[in-house]
């Protein structure tokens, strides 16, 4: 990969948590200008989902239900990631007709989240804990272009959205936190992934909803890999290096083949390739 300058333009870049400069999922705001001195129109933004947070919506979670709870909400948070990265490559893509996002991605999106729900609701119930009633936290909307969809995040994150914009997981927090609300500290609570966020210079309005769509797809690795150490905080396998061999490893491999894309998008129209090498390997929080 080639080091990238900044030639373009400013490319505004909105972040959460330590994270200073992260691009809003649909929300690369681009004022830039094309090589003859006359101004280019930007693509068209993607729209995220907007679904009702669950952690800030929960009663106290018991200690023994808290592993459960915790990997059902990084399953939500997982399909977020997966919808917004579809709603992405639509805006590059689009397909169906006026109904196709409500019958393609929203009416499956509810029923999945129905899923999770029902599973969260039933760990309490296990325990012998009161039932939660989380019916009306299934179906989800659509936000305007560049808002980031609010998610629920690991135990004790504050903040919402995406790490990289697109309504996601690593870093974006949970209001009241699960873990530990009944005066102790969370057994078995979940980690997740740290990864580096993507600071990118002045995006050519051509490579903008390529490089959208594919930030989008950062956030869902993020996503598929926080849903599996909450896998792994119920029901722990592997040895000490498990983590590293079957979570860390593959997805420095997946950011690693996303970010080529990206350098790819901006090269194909022209403009100086940036160096994302560092940006692909990722730690635990």
């Amino acid at each position: 990969m080639a080091r990238g300058t900044r030639n373009n333009a400013v490319l505004k870049l909105g972040g959460v948590g330590a994270l200073a400069a992260l691009l809003l999922a649909g929300g690369l705001q681009l004022a830039s200008a094309d090589e003859n001195g006359g101004s280019a129109a930007p693509a068209a933004a993607a729209q995220t989902v907007n679904c009702p947070t669950v952690r800030d919506k929960l009663p106290a979670v018991p200690v023994a239900a808290n592993a459960e709870v915790e990997r059902e909400l990084a399953n939500l948070d997982q399909e977020i990631a997966r919808q917004n990265e579809r709603l992405a490559r639509l805006a590059v893509k689009p397909e169906g007709g006026p109904n196709f996002v409500n019958n393609a991605i929203l009416g499956p999106l509810r029923s999945k989240r129905t899923a999770a729900l029902d599973r969260i609701e039933i760990a309490f119930n296990r325990i012998g804990a009161q039932r939660p009633d989380l019916d009306a936290l299934a179906g989800c909307g659509l936000n305007a272009a560049g808002v980031p969809s609010a998610v629920n995040g690991g135990a004790g994150q504050g903040g919402a959205g995406g790490q990289n914009g697109a309504g996601g997981q690593n870093g974006a927090g949970g209001q009241n936190g699960a873990g530990g609300q009944n005066g102790g500290a969370a057994a078995g609570a979940a980690r997740t992934v740290n990864c580096p966020g993507v600071q990118l210079p002045a995006v050519p309005a051509a490579a903008a909803t390529q490089v959208r769509a594919e930030l989008a797809t950062l956030d869902n690795q993020i996503a598929e890999a926080n849903a599996r150490l909450a896998r792994l905080a119920v029901r722990p396998e592997g040895g000490p290096a498990f983590i590293d061999n079957a979570i860390l490893g593959p997805l420095k491999s997946k950011r690693g083949a996303t970010l080529d894309r990206i350098e790819i998008a901006f090269n194909r129209v022209g403009a100086q390739r940036p160096n994302l090498d560092a940006l692909a390997g990722c730690g635990l929080n």
